[in-house]
């Protein structure tokens, strides 16, 4: 078995140094948002995305007395929706929520219509969580150990479904495999909600997914879930195993949800985005929202966010190698 850690490594230590946390907003963003804001989803509504903009999408509206529309535009593994936001007006009032996902797919393409890394600027994180390994009822594993066995026997039989190729499904799932040692089949879908549809359903065998997206089908038992895709057990899924601890020593995997703007968003907009997100993040309605749905926020200042989607990029080319994922 090959041993894969795949973890967050995104702030350097010295950028803490300049964190100036919640810091008064400039007088020349005291008219943001002037107008309703859009905030694109570029994955079908259900998934985990989805779910986190609605939560904060609800809790800015509150905030600042304005309606925030949630626009689903799914495709292209969530570059569609991303190139729509690419192509906004940057004055704050169109953003997009994206995961992790989007370094991975930017990873794997050969040629978009923008540039990934510099189209869009972060705002915010939301939040942070590991992946769940879930799997059909009718497959006979209970246990990491017990799947890995299975696949081994039966050499690309089992299949697992994801968000779209190159994405955080299909990443999670492709170095869970090589970690493991077997091979197992890729079946893709236009986001994460048709995928867990797909298992439960039965078309499909297993899914690395996130919590806020597959739980709801555990917690109704039409899926059966099996390890946290944390290095070790994580009290977000208590009572799961770690993968890396029940049959595939090393492995680990964790995502992220955050909030996105066109580049040449005015800093001083982007400094009342990150404040405001920052500040329902720090609430305890916020953090039991989270909790419930597997995952805990991330807040994290303009100054942290600086240079995420370069170094993202980047980490996810060497994640590609080792999995096999091949650009297209």
């Amino acid at each position: 078995m090959r041993t894969i850690s795949f973890r967050l490594s995104l702030i350097a230590p010295a950028v803490f140094a300049a964190a100036w946390g919640f810091a008064a907003i400039d007088a020349a963003a005291q008219s943001y948002p002037s107008r309703n804001i859009t905030i694109v989803v570029p994955y079908s509504a259900g998934g985990s995305s989805d779910i986190m903009a609605r939560a904060m999408g609800k809790r800015l509206a509150d905030a600042w007395s304005k309606n925030v529309i949630i626009d689903n535009r799914a495709g292209a593994s969530g570059m569609i929706g991303a190139a729509l936001v690419t192509k906004a007006t940057p004055d704050g009032h169109t953003l997009l929520v994206t995961t992790s996902s989007y370094p991975a797919t930017a990873a794997t393409r050969k040629k978009l219509p923008f540039d990934p890394a510099t189209a869009i600027i972060p705002v915010a994180m939301i939040a942070k969580a590991p992946n769940l390994l879930a799997v059909h009822p009718s497959v006979p594993a209970t246990t990491v150990k017990e799947l890995v066995a299975l696949a081994k026997k039966n050499p690309g039989k089992l299949n697992y479904s994801s968000s779209g190729v190159g994405g955080n499904n299909h990443f999670s799932g492709a170095l869970f495999a090589a970690a493991a040692g077997i091979k197992i089949t890729h079946i893709p879908y236009k986001g994460i909600a048709p995928a867990v549809t797909a298992l439960v359903s039965g078309e499909v065998d297993l899914v690395v997914s996130s919590a806020a997206a597959v739980m709801p089908q555990v917690k109704a038992g039409r899926v059966r879930a099996i390890a946290a895709s944390s290095l070790k057990p994580s009290p977000l899924l208590p009572g799961l195993p770690a993968i890396a601890q029940s049959g595939v020593p090393g492995y680990s995997y964790e995502l992220w949800w955050g909030l996105f703007a066109p580049a040449g968003t005015p800093d001083n907009v982007v400094r009342a985005l990150n404040t405001q997100v920052n500040k329902i993040l720090a609430s305890a309605e916020m953090k039991k929202f989270l909790d419930n749905q597997g995952a805990q926020p991330w807040p994290l200042t303009t100054a942290q966010l600086n240079g995420l989607l370069v170094r993202e990029i980047a980490r996810y080319k060497k994640a590609a190698k080792v999995a096999g994922i091949s650009p297209r």
